[in-house]
């Protein structure tokens, strides 16, 4: 069992940055960032696999950086150059190794995780 608690979340004028944490208390196969704004199917947003490969959706390429504390079992995402449409309730999902197969493992498909976060909240005015 793998258990998340994001942080870092807030409200900030588009332009600016958040710095959303996650932390594990197991050790994933894979981590990512999920978001899902009011009315919207939740998307992947980026995400580091086992083998370290990094995937960014691209909607947020060249402006959000993920990264993974390995030693904290610790996932990031420095999200810089904030929209309106960034908005939403981001979540954390990982993936054991058990649960996770097939060729969209660890990918931006919210089916291949097992475990989720609570969500925390960012909100992006213009």
């Amino acid at each position: 069992q793998v258990q998340l608690v994001e942080s870092g979340g807030g409200s900030v004028q588009a332009g600016g940055t958040l710095r959303l944490s996650c932390v594990a208390s197991g050790k994933p196969r894979c981590m990512t960032w999920f978001r899902q704004a009011p009315g919207q199917e939740r998307e992947g947003v980026a995400g580091i696999g086992g083998d370290g490969a990094i995937i960014y959706a691209d909607s947020v390429k060249g402006r959000f950086t993920v990264s993974r504390d390995n030693a904290k079992v610790t996932l990031f995402l420095q999200m810089n150059s904030l929209k309106p449409e960034d908005t939403a309730m981001y979540y954390c999902a990982a993936a054991s190794a058990s649960y996770c197969s097939g060729p969209d493992c660890c990918r931006l498909r919210s089916y291949v995780y097992n475990f989720w976060g609570q969500g925390t909240q960012v909100t992006v005015s213009s």
